[in-house]
């Protein structure tokens, strides 16, 4: 029995061989299993934190998208309340329209404005100075009475509406910059004096004075200052100044005068080289009792000066019969045959007797 149970006891040892060799194979196989489901979770780990950074990132420009919100609708309302008004709309868009030279478009556009608003005094005076571009003094000269009626409420569009009267021409540039929404971005030369718009040469002043003199009915002198602009290269011979006075006759007609009208230059050389402005004087004297001389003789009684040549005076004539009173002038400043600037007192006289754009014929 014991020899029995001994031989059973005894192992083939290719047995043990098979058994390790199975417990080997076993162990490696859990490893890799275990090997293969600890990398799937950690992989699954890794791509978890990587999608939360990126869903993040993306919901980050949506919120910050949705932030502005609020405020964009505020600005939108904020808009009409800064919006310009249409009156100022329609004014801005005259003026840019005149300083094109489509100054049709922008008398419709500058009566539109007034149409709203019937005592805007900027839109008047701009209305007025568009007329004088277009040289209809009457329709101008109605609108700065209009300003002038309105008084100093009015501004600085009523001081410039009581000096347009006064002199009858367009007023200093620098007269009228008070007054708001003008072009003043524009790169233009500035006007000097009663000037048309782009002139080489300007009136900046006209002083009437009144000289005694006991066999003269009326004796009265002007200085005319006249300056060319500071860009300006000035030919003196192509400078031509003519002074036209005019007179009531029985207090009802006006016609030139047939006074005697003679002119001298103040300043010594009147080529605006050395002296700028170069200053006129014009005389007109009316005797007690005064010879008649004939109409072909007159030369339109007016004063021309032309810088480079000797003074002349030119003698009206008393023909007509009637009595005579001195009533006002116009001066026209003209260079290479075109006018330049004009003044006149009373401004009517320019209603009544319209300068011409190139030099009369003398």
């Amino acid at each position: 029995m014991r020899a029995l149970l001994s031989r059973a006891i005894q192992i083939d040892p290719s047995f043990h061989v098979a058994l390790g060799l199975i417990v080997i194979f076993g162990m490696a196989e859990i490893f890799f299993a275990t090997s293969y489901y600890a990398g799937r979770a950690r992989t699954a780990r890794i791509s978890a934190q990587e999608v939360a950074p990126t869903v993040a990132r993306s919901a980050a420009p949506s919120v910050s998208s949705q932030a502005p919100v609020q405020p964009a609708v505020s600005q939108q309302a904020a808009v009409p309340a800064a919006s310009p008004s249409l009156v100022d709309q329609l004014l801005r868009e005259g003026i840019e329209l005149r300083d094109r030279g489509d100054t049709t478009n922008a008398i419709d556009r500058l009566e539109e404005a007034l149409d709203s608003e019937p005592n805007n005094a900027t839109v008047l005076a701009e209305i007025a100075k568009t007329y004088d571009l277009m040289q209809l003094y009457d329709r101008a000269n109605e609108m700065w009475r209009r300003l002038q009626e309105m008084g100093p409420s009015a501004g600085a569009a009523y001081e410039l509406a009581d000096q347009r009267l006064k002199l009858g021409v367009p007023a200093p540039e620098t007269a009228d910059a008070g007054i708001a929404n003008s072009s003043a971005g524009a790169a233009e030369p500035k006007d000097v004096g009663g000037t048309r718009e782009g002139s080489v040469m300007g009136i900046i002043q006209v002083k009437t004075t009144e000289t005694p003199d006991p066999d003269a009915e009326t004796s009265l002198a002007l200085q005319i200052g006249i300056k060319k602009q500071p860009s300006a290269t000035i030919d003196h011979m192509k400078v031509k100044i003519l002074v036209e006075f005019y007179d009531t006759v029985g207090d009802k007609d006006i016609k030139l005068t047939d006074a005697d009208v003679n002119y001298e230059w103040l300043t010594p050389k009147h080529d605006w080289t050395d002296t700028n402005p170069e200053v006129l004087s014009v005389k007109y004297v009316r005797p007690k009792t005064g010879g008649a001389s004939s109409e072909s003789s007159l030369v339109e009684a007016a004063a021309m000066a032309r810088p480079g040549r000797k003074a002349r005076a030119a003698k009206g004539s008393a023909a007509d019969g009637a009595r005579r009173k001195y009533l006002g002038y116009i001066v026209r400043v003209y260079y290479n045959d075109e006018l330049q600037a004009v003044q006149a007192e009373p401004s009517r006289l320019l209603q009544l007797f319209p300068p011409s754009k190139i030099t009369p014929g003398q």
